[in-house]
């Protein structure tokens, strides 16, 4: 082993507990300019009675965001939970340093009083850098940010989508632009929050041209036990990459970080081990249920299609009524029934 593992926490740390490191990073993966970074805290004692201790893997600040990086080895069920709870511990630890400004006592005039002002609060981007699953993309990463209700409600309309109305489409689009546009008592504070799982899998496989590719790439070559200095040597006359391979060089390393890895790696191995024989009793069951629910979505589908084809703005409250069945062979039935129907009303008399 030339180089210790990256993906293991302890060397993570090691490596982006160094500024010039952690900032190259984000400018590589965010696409940004960052003119000054200051890291944070990463262990938060006393959080709530029943948290005695909150540990991020990595938390800085950039530019007027806060910024998360986490580090996830293996699957873990509550991994969507799990991290947006952490996204917005992100926020709430902001109150630590939120000043105070005064604001008149309702009732009693000329008195004042001292409260937080949470228009100086910060965006924050909690970036999620998982080393084996995939989360079933096929795309370097899965970004998420909160945006109007009437977003989802545009791509998702079956109705809207499957006419050939293109001057109703651009209408509904613009009107939802407006919506994602306003800024009034500072909404667009929303959408600047975004949580982004990096799937490292992905990224490193799918050979895009990108500039943090690299760092992707370095990560997974460590992870092979037996690396050696070659493997890295499209890494060298790289000044951040250069300081990274010194801090992970195995001739730095404690006896307590070779102990470390071997620890890390037996427990790993078990990991995997285990999931295996999940994999395989669960996609047996998984098999069965799919051709289920698959055969049910091309029911549903069938129905919404003849719908569609006779009928002008069906309300969404029938389409709702149709993915809400579960019974094939009433909605085969149906299917035949959509296109023999003299009227949306004697359609729906049927449902």
């Amino acid at each position: 082993m030339f180089l210790a593992p990256l993906n293991y926490d302890r060397f993570f740390r090691k490596v982006f507990s160094d500024p010039r490191i952690s900032k190259a990073f984000l400018e590589d993966f965010l696409g940004v300019t960052i003119d000054k970074i200051e890291l944070m805290q990463d262990k938060i004692r006393n959080f709530t009675d029943e948290s005695v201790t909150v540990e991020f893997d990595f938390r800085c600040k950039i530019s007027g965001n806060y910024v998360i990086i986490d580090m996830q080895q293996w699957y873990k069920p509550d991994i969507t939970q799990r991290f947006y709870l952490y996204h917005a511990l992100n926020s709430a630890l902001q109150l630590e340093n939120m000043p105070k400004i005064s604001t008149p006592i309702k009732g009693k005039p000329g008195k004042m009083r001292k409260i937080r002002d949470y228009r100086i609060l910060d965006p924050v981007i909690t970036l999620i850098w998982l080393v084996d699953d995939a989360l079933r993309f096929k795309e370097d990463y899965a970004a998420y940010a909160m945006a109007p209700e009437c977003v989802m409600e545009f791509i998702r309309s079956k109705q809207l989508w499957r006419r050939a109305d293109i001057v109703k489409l651009l209408q509904e689009r613009e009107r939802v632009l407006r919506t994602m546009d306003k800024s009034a008592r500072h909404l667009d504070f929303l959408p600047k929050n975004r949580l982004v799982f990096m799937l490292q899998k992905n990224i490193v496989g799918n050979e895009k041209l990108a500039p943090y590719r690299r760092w992707f790439q370095f990560a997974a070559k460590t992870r092979n036990r037996k690396n050696v200095e070659t493997d890295f040597s499209g890494f060298k006359n790289d000044e951040i990459f250069e300081e990274m391979i010194r801090r992970l060089m195995r001739s730095a390393l404690t006896e307590e970080d070779l102990r470390y890895i071997e620890d890390e790696d037996e427990y790993w191995s078990e990991v995997r081990r285990y999931e295996a024989g999940v994999y395989i009793d669960g996609r047996k069951e998984g098999i069965e249920v799919g051709i289920e629910q698959g055969m049910l979505y091309e029911a549903r589908e069938a129905v919404i299609d003849n719908l569609a084809s006779r009928f002008d703005d069906v309300p969404e409250s029938v389409l709702t009524g149709i993915n809400a069945m579960s019974d094939v062979t009433r909605l085969k039935q149906l299917r035949k029934d959509a296109l023999k129907a003299d009227s949306l009303e004697t359609f729906v008399e049927k449902l």
